[in-house]
């Protein structure tokens, strides 16, 4: 998270406010200090266009129709083991330097429209076409639909892990708990139109209310141009209810009015894609 006041906002934990863990440090009076951005769009600096490296982010939900569950039971297992090494293979079968990351959780019970969901990063957008394309080629996919596959980019952020001599610069650290909560999210209009202190006050107090929160940890991703979203949110947790909480008193700060849209909402399971997989019958 950038704590730059052009990246931040929404009245659920705002992406770019820094999580309780890699705070900046208070202020006097208990409040964060940040860094104010007082030319987000660039123009006063004349700032150059950033082609480093970067990862992407691809949150791809799945839902079964209920045919595969009519298969006779050696035919589900046999689909199911075919579907599993397509998308194992996707990261075993690439070299170590490409860094592709795949993260399996299910939704089944939890949410109706999806049952599971391929947390996927990547260098290149074209490996997740890759990944796609090899799952596309397995019999399973003959019973899977994609209700929701979110496309983000990681830019500067404190929920990273800067790796010496990977020459990718900043990479997230994904699936730290036991629960991964996302969802994509728009600001309105008028909050670009804001002074930059402005919005940055307005992030301090939002950092400052979720400070106690110290169980859940924020993964920021960027959607800007890329996708219809602005940004791709997803807090990795090992206690719902601190979450529930977390969301419900930032319900009451004042960038909270800023929020456009912040749903769909999903709670994800964290299990072996083996598990996932078994619990789709």
């Amino acid at each position: 998270m950038s704590g730059r006041p052009d990246d931040a906002s929404p009245p659920t934990p705002a992406p770019d406010a820094a999580p309780p863990t890699g705070r900046p440090a208070p202020a006097p009076g208990g409040r964060p200090k940040m860094m104010v951005d007082l030319d987000p769009s660039g123009q006063v600096t004349g700032r150059e266009a950033d082609r480093a490296n970067r990862q992407f982010l691809n949150y791809a939900f799945f839902k079964l129709d209920p045919a595969f569950r009519r298969l006779p039971g050696a035919e589900r297992e046999e689909l199911k083991a075919e579907f599993l090494a397509a998308a194992q293979g996707w990261v075993g079968d690439a070299p170590a330097e490409k860094g592709l990351i795949l993260r399996p959780y299910s939704l089944v019970g939890v949410r109706a429209d999806v049952d599971f969901m391929l947390w996927r990063i990547a260098f290149d957008v074209r490996e997740f076409q890759d990944a796609q394309a090899r799952l596309n080629r397995t019999r399973l996919m003959g019973y899977l639909t994609q209700p929701f596959n979110f496309v983000s980019m990681n830019k500067r952020s404190q929920y990273v892990n800067r790796i010496e001599g990977s020459g990718h610069g900043l990479e997230i650290l994904p699936g730290q708990g036991q629960y991964l909560f996302i969802y994509p999210f728009i600001k309105t209009r008028p909050w670009y139109d804001l002074t930059p202190h402005s919005r940055q006050g307005m992030m301090d107090e939002h950092i400052h209310a979720s400070a106690p929160f110290k169980g859940v940890r924020i993964n920021t991703s960027y959607s800007y141009g890329i996708d219809d979203q602005e940004f791709v949110v997803s807090f990795d947790s090992d206690h719902p209810q601190e979450f529930v909480d977390l969301v419900h008193r930032l319900r009451y700060t004042e960038a909270s009015m800023y929020t456009l849209r912040d749903t769909p909402m999903f709670t994800c399971v964290k299990k072996e894609l083996a598990g996932v997989l078994d619990d789709l019958g």
